[in-house]
């Protein structure tokens, strides 16, 4: 869902930027989104790094002038887009991906390698990566800090005011995509078991994500409906949203609770103190580093533990705002931004 939400992100700037530009997404007919991608969109029967004809056959019908690889593609792929004459861009958002991108063979053929997430938290370039560029004099390395859509203070209000929710006094529950992961495939349940007992404790509770029980309890009406409230009235469960109006929930939220992907870094770029989760395995590095920069606190995935992280944290102001200036501090930069001049370079070198 991460690599879904930054590629349409992206997409949704090239748009605004070049109004006439073509953009063509290349999905799997079974990903939760494959349905409701405002663009128009090519389904397969799985990941297209699975299915190199298709997407070979798709890049040399469409002569596309840019193609993005986020996190996915293989070699005869970013070969035959190179031969169909178009600008590769490869996306890597954990370390296997990026050290994929800087063996010599996908060096030659990548001409702009985005790391999704601030040099921070991502790791500086090592010594055999700088070594690497230096030799091949090749690709572009750019760290995209966070991937948030603009925000707007009507927006927000239409839609606090939608899901019933004041700003700067709600908890905001996001676990993530959806997806299991190994050793998480109840994570979702634990987020949600924790968002119930905060709300039943009095904390108005906004809950984002698949509509599910809470962890050991039954599927009930309440849970299944959208902007349902529960526990009193104090808990919203919404199903997924536009990453435009969650980006507006994070913005208004008081506190954050989410996963170590994409929403934590956004919620960072927020200004939101943070509450990290970790449910696959990449994240748990990803959360240290933002621990040990002061802009998050850690929780084991426990509803319990997610829980009383929250309600001490809630209760110390002077943390909360700790964590505000830090996140601030940190200056995040729009990763839209910099993915458009990267796209302009790119095409004014063709």
């Amino acid at each position: 869902m991460g690599e879904y939400a930054r590629s349409l992100a992206i997409a949704q700037g090239v748009q605004a930027r070049w109004p006439g530009a073509a953009i063509l997404f290349v999905l799997s007919r079974e990903a939760p989104y494959a349905g409701t991608t405002p663009f128009p969109t090519t389904l397969l029967d799985s990941s297209p790094t699975f299915h190199s004809a298709a997407v070979i056959e798709v890049m040399q019908s469409w002569g596309p002038d840019v193609v993005i690889f986020d996190s996915a593609g293989r070699t005869a792929q970013l070969r035959a887009a190179k031969r169909g004459g178009a600008r590769v861009v490869y996306i890597s958002a954990r370390r296997r991906q990026r050290r994929k991108a800087f063996r010599l063979r996908w060096m030659r053929l990548i001409d702009e390698h985005w790391i999704a997430y601030p040099q921070f938290v991502a790791g500086d370039l090592t010594f055999l990566e700088r070594l690497k560029l230096k030799y091949m004099r090749r690709p572009q390395v750019r760290f995209l800090d966070v991937i948030l859509a603009q925000g707007g203070g009507q927006r927000r209000e239409s839609i606090l005011s939608r899901i019933g929710c004041v700003a700067h006094q709600y908890t905001l529950v996001v676990p993530g995509g959806g997806t299991g992961h190994p050793g998480a495939s109840d994570a979702i349940a634990r987020f949600r078991q924790a968002a119930g007992e905060l709300a039943a404790a009095g904390v108005d509770t906004v809950f984002v994500g698949r509509a599910g029980p809470a962890f050991g309890e039954s599927l009930g009406p309440a849970a299944a409906a959208p902007a349902a409230a529960a526990a009193g009235s104090r808990l919203r469960v919404t199903g997924p949203l536009p990453q435009s109006d969650l980006a507006e929930l994070m913005r208004g939220a008081r506190l954050i609770i989410t996963n170590g992907g994409s929403t934590l870094l956004q919620s960072i770029a927020c200004g939101k103190p943070c509450i990290a989760v970790p449910i696959a395995g990449d994240q748990g590095e990803r959360i240290r580093r933002c621990v040990s920069a002061g802009v998050a606190v850690a929780a084991p995935l426990d509803g319990d533990a997610i829980r009383k992280s929250a309600t001490d944290l809630l209760q110390n102001e002077q943390a909360l705002n700790a964590l505000t200036d830090r996140a601030l501090g940190l200056g995040l930069a729009d990763g839209v931004d910099a993915a458009m001049r990267a796209m302009t370079r790119l095409l004014e070198s063709k």
